[in-house]
């Protein structure tokens, strides 16, 4: 990094952040189908029933609310950190 110009150092801030932000969604992702699967799948089969459906819908849309909840504070609180 020594012989780069800060062009090219900020490009490379710029991939490695969106790497991270890639390598978060699947961590979300993979996260949220492994507790919503658990938690709503008692019989893996060819197929979901409606109940199921229902289960792994709802807790998709607690576990999401919960993490953009969890990003939020966590966001506020590094601002307000970074500001003392």
């Amino acid at each position: 990094m020594a012989g780069m110009t800060s062009v090219e150092k900020g490009e490379l801030m710029e991939q490695v952040k969106q790497q991270i932000q890639v390598a978060n969604a699947q961590e979300l992702l993979t996260k949220m189908t492994e507790k919503c699967f658990k938690k709503c799948v008692g019989k893996p089969g060819t197929s979901l029933d409606s109940s199921e459906q229902k289960c792994i819908s709802m807790c998709m849309d607690r576990f999401m609310d919960s993490w953009n909840l969890i990003s939020r504070a966590y966001g506020q609180r590094l601002q307000r950190e970074s500001k003392m």
